[in-house]
């Protein structure tokens, strides 16, 4: 018997995060351990008249691929997964992993030949949805592996990711609802600023903002979710920040990492460990060098950080930079291959707009 909580999950991902409606073409991409999810998705997608694909992924597969590939097929880019991005109107992806650092000994040269190559993929699929034609999530599907990178035993990690998704809630849509009224108001505060000012353990920055719209993130693109976040404007950090937790990206863990801004530019990297390994993400074109967004977590469901990026850039009390890409629906204007999140802890911070502090401790003030 399905879990209840799996089945409300996907009626949440069906009904509200991306609304699928009749004749929808619904793409599910699933690993083989979070079928019993794929599984519920598929069947409320047909109940709510839409055509379900699933396409299930094999990660040990992904591993043989880094591992074998040339450097002709690292670089191709599949027409059959231009025409998925190109034709669907609805992709859910499930997150879900055996091993979280099956890709820890790969080149990190042949990764990012890889992501240079999906830069296609990756223009189709934010032209698509700025124009509203294509609606997509990431939800999480809770694994032993998931778990054990937590730090959290099997089912104590299950009753984490169900209660930051709101799927333990009697209604986890109306939840979600509550949520983003809440987030709204928040948002319509930061569209009138101009200027943000962070404080914090070794951080003194500025970032401009002005024009730039603010997204409330409330369930519709990521489960779980629970922030707002903006593109600031290109050449405007100015300052330092130190980020409280490690920065995991493509299995690679970056301690203590402190970077300094100069007009928009990191000018300024240090870290205590993987230094060198984020020396080459800097390196990764011209636009992984500046930041492409800034961002609140507001998800207090969200205690615990987990080496997840899903979850940990939703912790309420903490803010998010990512350098790299930026957000076009934002007003964003920075674009590369990249996107990673830097997440540092804000209870013992503060934030000004424009002068005013209107953030302490992990908590508006708004």
């Amino acid at each position: 018997m399905v879990d209840v909580r799996v089945s409300k999950l996907a009626k949440l991902v069906v009904k509200y995060s991306t609304e699928v409606r009749d004749g929808d073409e619904v793409v599910i991409y699933s690993r083989p351990i979070a079928t019993p999810l794929a599984r519920e998705i598929f069947r409320e997608t047909l109940r709510a008249g839409g055509n379900p694909l699933l396409i299930l992924s094999d990660d040990v597969a992904e591993e043989i691929f880094f591992k074998e590939a040339s450097e002709k097929q690292l670089k191709h880019v599949s027409p059959i997964r231009k025409a998925i991005v190109e034709k669907a109107t609805v992709i859910i992806s499930i997150y879900s992993e055996n091993n979280l650092r099956m890709l820890n000994t790969i080149d990190p040269e042949k990764l990012r030949i890889a992501a240079t190559a999906r830069t296609e993929i990756v223009r189709i699929l934010r032209e698509r949805e700025a124009r509203g034609e294509l609606r997509w999530v990431l939800v999480p599907y809770p694994s032993p592996a998931m778990a054990q990178e937590a730090g959290m035993s099997t089912l104590d990690f299950e009753d984490f990711v169900y209660k930051a998704c709101y799927a333990d809630s009697e209604d986890p849509v109306t939840a979600w609802k509550k949520i983003h009224e809440e987030q709204e108001r928040y948002v319509r505060f930061l569209n009138k600023v101009k200027e943000l000012h962070f404080i914090g353990p070794g951080t003194d920055l500025v970032v401009h903002v002005e024009g730039r719209k603010w997204i409330n993130a409330d369930g519709k693109k990521n489960l779980p979710d629970g922030e707002v976040f903006t593109s600031p404007i290109e050449d405007s950090a100015n300052g330092v920040v130190v980020f409280t937790y490690p920065v995991l990206y493509q299995g690679v863990e970056i301690r203590n990492v402190k970077l300094k801004f100069k007009d928009g530019i990191v000018v300024e990297a240090y870290a205590s460990e993987g230094k060198e390994f984020l020396r080459k993400i800097l390196e990764t074109d011209e636009g992984a060098r500046k930041l492409g967004e800034v961002a609140f977590g507001t998800n207090y469901n969200v205690k615990k950080f987990t080496r997840q990026i899903l979850f940990d850039e939703k912790i309420g009390g903490t803010i998010h930079l990512a350098l790299g890409m930026g957000f076009p629906e934002t007003g964003g204007k920075n674009f590369s291959v990249i996107h990673i999140d830097m997440i540092k802890d804000m209870k013992e911070g503060k934030v000004f707009a424009d002068g005013e502090l209107i953030y302490e401790n992990g908590k508006f003030l708004i």
